[in-house]
């Protein structure tokens, strides 16, 4: 087990649960909270929709690995073979570019965290979670696993209260915006192994503030497993955007539980890139609780061979005027399927409430499947409320026109795809923008080949 200095024996006991808040010398607030989503965990079934994920065996999972490094604040300070890991996504030569700050995550463990003076100054706190819960505990007891994700909305929910093991805290003082954005990268390197970090974001009063994850892990031929969790408090009149790029190995099961609570004029963004993994369930999901709050998100997901890819929006709107634009397009290839699952659902009382969803499938072979279940439960007539769906096999008069122009299928098809995808990729960084789409037409190459 290179890189490991502890690699707990697989399955979930109390005795790990205790293992883990012991190694973190966490507060006896944490340990309760864990024991509880033990209790839950054991109780709550498997979920009953989107993906057959029955064929994954929670029993042969290890789910507390620890790398053999200790957390570094110079990037020279990290053992060579991980740093080296990291090097080749560009962290941290991004971290010199265009960003406030980097966090990097190995196994179960951070390695690396640093952020800009002139923002530590200005009282924003950036830190991994295992060090922010011992320097902030009444916060983190005041928003972890609270109102925004509760321990048993689902069964893996309870799982990731548990185990959970790293991770980002973000804290953004009143009227402060971080004009950068701050990333964390999240590597799963230990086959049979799983990833259980744990991202808290509250952004106060007035604040703004853009936050960048990826993730990725190398291919083995035994199943591993994803269920971090993300958490995001958006205060009055605040505004968070959170990206993502998740482009796990094609034997992870990625079951991450999204979700933001946002308060009067407060916005979210959410900007989701989902490529890789085995099967997929992912619903970032708003929960509108003040007025003129507003929710937008933009996703894509691209399912290749042997993968499931069910993501999605969900959006509660639960005060008047509330706003939610939710734009979703899913590629599929190689008898990969890729479906929008998504709710909106606006209360009693929420007048003046506006909701529009459109999501989109493409699917580039006769074999590929593009699904949509979409999910609209309105209480309110004062509201207006729009929803388009569209699923189609890309054009074959499309490929013979570009085709006749002296271009490859395999260029033709990527100058289709290209088009389709770009309403997310101009959401992006340039240096996000250019990488998801080097991935993309990575995978257009293996499918037309």
């Amino acid at each position: 087990m290179k890189n490991v200095k502890f690699k707990s024996k697989p399955g979930i006991s109390e005795q790990l649960v205790r293992q883990i808040s012991k190694d973190k010398k966490e507060p006896k607030f944490m340990l309760d909270l864990r024991l509880r989503g033990l209790k839950l965990f054991n109780e709550i079934k498997m979920p009953n929709f989107g993906p057959d994920i029955s064929d994954l065996d929670l029993e042969k999972i290890s789910y507390y690995v620890r790398p053999d490094a200790k957390k570094a604040k110079k990037w020279k300070d990290v053992p060579k073979e991980i740093k080296d890991t990291f090097d080749k996504l560009g962290i941290p030569e991004s971290e010199k570019k265009a960003l406030a700050g980097v966090g990097a995550q190995y196994e179960s463990e951070i390695i690396y965290h640093n952020l800009k003076s002139d923002l530590a100054e200005k009282g924003v706190i950036f830190l991994d979670m295992d060090e922010a819960i011992n320097l902030y505990p009444e916060l983190i007891q005041k928003y972890f696993m609270t109102s925004c994700v509760p321990i048993g909305l689902h069964k893996f929910s309870a799982m990731h209260a548990a185990v959970w093991s790293g991770g980002t805290f973000i804290y953004v003082p009143k009227g402060v915006q971080v004009e950068l954005p701050l990333q964390a990268y999240f590597r799963m390197n230990e086959k049979n192994s799983g990833q259980f970090e744990h991202t808290l974001i509250i952004a106060d009063e007035g604040s703004e503030v853009h936050y960048i994850e990826g993730c990725s892990a190398p291919l083995y031929s035994e199943d591993s497993l994803h269920a971090g969790c993300v958490e995001i408090h958006v205060l009055k009149n605040a505004r968070v955007r959170y990206s993502s790029i998740e482009n796990w190995s094609k034997n992870v099961y990625n079951l991450n539980t999204k979700r933001a609570v946002v308060q009067e004029n407060g916005i979210i963004e959410w900007v989701n890139g989902n490529l890789g993994g085995k099967k997929t369930m992912l619903y970032p999901c708003s929960l509108l609780v003040g007025k003129n709050s507003k929710s937008d998100y933009i996703g894509i997901a691209y399912a290749g061979k042997a993968q499931y890819q069910d993501t999605g929006c969900k959006v509660y709107h639960l005060a008047k005027n509330t706003t939610s634009n939710i734009l979703s397009k899913g590629i599929s290839s190689e008898n990969g399927v890729s479906s929008y699952r998504g709710l909106v659902k606006i209360k009693k009382g929420c007048e003046n409430s506006k909701s529009f969803v459109k999501c989109d499938g493409l699917m580039l072979d006769n074999k590929s499947k593009a699904l949509t279940f979409p999910a609209m439960e309105v209480e309110e007539n004062n509201v207006d409320v729009a929803h388009e769906a569209a699923v189609g096999k890309i054009g074959e008069d499309q490929l013979f026109y570009l085709m006749s122009r002296g271009l490859s299928e395999e260029e033709a098809t990527k100058i289709i795809v290209s088009g389709f995808i770009e309403p997310l990729i101009k959401e992006l960084p340039l240096e996000y923008a250019v990488e998801l789409n080097r991935l993309i037409d990575l995978e257009i190459e293996k499918s037309v080949i």
